[in-house]
């Protein structure tokens, strides 16, 4: 279900694009055809007032779902190789009054979604699409527009739909937490023959090499990023679409340079913080330097202790030379290692260049929890696993480069320090993935009650074919 929720996300972002005035002339041309007048739903939904049925598969709140909008998304689900099996029209219509649910009960709650961020998130995407067909001309023409300001305005309204829906769910389940005792309850209800197969885990270490780049391409990376700081300064240029056309940063790229948040112990660079801390609303920061590259930074929002910035990462280009003296450097490091010179975890803290893991003998932490260990089935990196799986345990890797878009090149080397073997689930060995198990579910209950108590008071209104289905939800509400 994980790949059609996405498939399904992906679809309404990207694909559904055309539909918005297509959609528009389906109804009329079938109200004409059809002159079925209906009344006025309710004082709340105004706009919908003599909106015929037909074409019409469901209305939640004031959002009308289309039964065009359930075809086109089907058919694409098939011809992305979804089963007929996995996805029904009845699930995809109760998936998209769920999003138009959740978007409804934002407005209502006041959650507010910034047009600055809406529209960072509509760049981001038009940049790929212009990068995969290779003009605007292309994109609008697959799209069936007939101009780019139409185009942006039918995105915007999906972006903002879906990330007021993101921000009620987020809402809804922020303050869900369980105590150790529903962990340990929530375990002993599963059937000792369902219990969860935990599969072979690994703990990796590594050692890392950072050759560093000229002074006169430091100094290109902070002249760019000083242009870009008078161009929103002194031109009032937007700090979040020069984010997405340039940071190198892919984690707040799409976001227009955005992290919202971030407090004195969020996990960031010390300098990050500084500069977040230091700067007023709307100030832009001096060039900086962090482990990751060179930054300017701005802050959006402040909120008591936290803050809502944007920022823009560049990383100067390291030349060919830097790059074989660091990859000799580190076929030395593995090479003392190997001759009992050093232990892995003596080499990582007297040599490697990456402070998050030199203190640590080298040891690497799964990005999912933090912990120390990365399930081989379900590897957080591709690229990761892929340095891996042929590594024997306690065999040193050759020297292995990594252009990692956020921290730059590197050459480093890789050891498999601990092996643990497909086994079924312990409450003391792996009580951290229960406690997530367990988590999980709690959240899940909150939403489902929540969205009971939502649609009873709510306007509902859903077609009579969409009577037939045996939705999740009481969306007919028997």
């Amino acid at each position: 279900m994980d790949k059609i929720k996405y498939v399904i996300t992906l679809y309404l972002i990207l694909l559904c694009l055309g539909t918005g005035k297509a959609q528009e002339e389906q109804v009329a041309e079938k109200n004409e055809a059809q002159a079925t007048d209906v009344s006025m739903l309710t004082d709340s939904i105004n706009t919908f007032k003599r909106v015929k049925i037909d074409g019409v598969a469901a209305v939640v709140g004031e959002h009308l779902i289309l039964e065009s909008d359930i075809d086109k998304t089907l058919i694409d689900l098939r011809n992305q190789g979804v089963s007929a099996d996995e996805v029904s029209r009845c699930g995809l219509l109760g998936k998209l009054m769920e999003d138009r649910l959740f978007a409804h009960q934002a407005v209502q709650d006041s959650i507010l979604v910034a047009d600055d961020e809406v529209n960072a998130n509509s760049d981001a995407q038009i940049e790929q699409l212009v990068g995969k067909v290779g003009s605007i001309e292309k994109v609008l023409a697959f799209y069936k527009k007939t101009d780019e300001e139409s185009f942006r305005e039918e995105l915007y309204k999906i972006n903002k739909l879906r990330m007021l829906s993101e921000r009620m769910q987020r809402k809804i389940v922020e303050e869900v937490e369980v105590t150790p005792e529903e962990v340990r309850q929530y375990f002993n209800e599963i059937p000792k023959d369902q219990r969860p197969i935990i599969g072979t885990e690994l703990e990796i270490a590594q050692i890392t090499k950072m050759p560093e780049a000229s002074e006169e391409e430091v100094q290109k990376v902070i002249d760019r990023l000083n242009k870009i700081r008078e161009d929103v300064l002194e031109n009032g240029s937007s700090f979040a679409i020069k984010a997405i056309l340039y940071t190198e940063d892919p984690g707040s790229k799409p976001n227009g340079g955005l992290y919202s948040g971030v407090t004195k112990q969020s996990g960031y660079a010390k300098e990050f913080k500084d500069a977040a801390f230091t700067l007023a609303e709307g100030e832009v920061s001096e060039p900086f330097k962090t482990q990751f590259g060179y930054h300017i930074l701005t802050v959006d929002k402040i909120l008591g202790q936290q803050r809502d910035v944007r920022h823009i990462l560049m990383i100067p280009k390291i030349s060919d030379e830097a790059l074989r003296a660091s990859k000799m450097e580190i076929d030395s490091i593995r090479q003392q290692i190997i001759d009992g010179k050093y232990t892995f975890a003596e080499a990582a803290l007297n040599f490697s260049d990456q402070k998050e893991t030199k203190f640590d003998g080298g040891q690497l932490r799964n990005p999912i929890d933090y912990g120390s260990r990365f399930e081989l089935a379900n590897m957080p990196d591709p690229q990761l696993y892929n340095q891996i799986r042929n590594l024997k345990d306690n065999e040193i890797s050759q020297p292995l480069l990594e252009e990692d878009p956020r921290e730059g090149t590197s050459y480093k080397i890789l050891k498999i320090t601990n092996r643990y073997d497909e086994h079924v689930a312990d409450f003391a060995k792996d009580y951290l993935k229960i406690q997530d198990l367990a988590l999980t579910q709690k959240r899940a209950d909150a939403i489902a009650k929540w969205m009971k108590e939502h649609i009873e008071e709510t306007y509902i209104s859903v077609s009579t074919t969409g009577k037939d289905c045996d939705f999740s939800n009481n969306w007919l509400k028997n």
